[in-house]
């Protein structure tokens, strides 16, 4: 898409049922993914077969027994995910959210910033999403960009020592982080269950 035909301003009140639309259909589109990831490592099989062993001594039925642990493990994932990111965070000190919107008027992406928990930390992204009708066409980059730009602003006002810029990205998101490592941004960490990672953190120096 043309940076002329694209422009990034605050989001706009009415303007909250379809944010909060797109980053459900955002979730969703890797929530399925993540859960397969996190549910197929070793110690995740172990325990839901503990689990599906203890239950055979409960319920009468075997199928059931063996299906409700899974069912039940993919739907905490699932209302973790959705819980995280489905939904708008409070206002932060970086200003925001805001969308990304075409010449049409059409809003095609959403992005909001927070500040990092401690000095030098640099800046966060809380929640990057983009129109399933509308990837793959130079949005993501666009607010990435204009995320950078917030990032260094902020720090210079803030008096940080550098200029820094913390992206959190789902381990089943595979274009969101080749689209990260393609603007230079580094994996380093993230967070998981049973040291197994289930969100990778990319970082990059302004």
């Amino acid at each position: 898409m043309a940076p002329s035909h694209l422009s990034v301003r605050e989001m706009r009140e009415d303007e909250r049922p379809l944010v909060l639309e797109m980053l459900k259909a955002g979730v969703k589109d890797t929530e399925n993914r993540v859960a397969l990831h996190a549910l197929t490592r070793p110690p995740a099989l172990l325990l839901l077969a503990a689990a599906s062993s203890g239950l055979r001594f409960v319920l009468a039925s075997f199928a059931l027994a063996l299906l409700l642990p899974v069912f039940l493990a993919v739907a905490a994932v699932k209302l973790g995910l959705r819980a995280r990111w489905g939904s708008l965070p409070p206002p932060g000190g970086l200003g925001g959210p805001w969308v990304a919107v075409r010449g049409s008027g059409d809003v095609c992406g959403i992005l909001a910033l927070a500040p990092g928990t401690n000095v030098g930390d640099g800046a966060r992204v809380t929640r990057l999403s983009v129109s399933r009708w509308h990837r793959r066409r130079g949005v993501g980059r666009r607010l990435l960009a204009f995320a950078e730009s917030r990032a260094r602003a902020w720090a210079g006002g803030m008096g940080e020592p550098r200029a820094r810029l913390v992206v959190p990205v789902a381990v089943a998101a595979w274009g969101v982080a080749g689209m990260l490592e393609g603007c230079g941004y580094q994996a380093e960490g993230g967070w998981g269950c049973m040291g197994y990672t289930l969100v990778r953190e990319f970082s990059k120096d302004l």
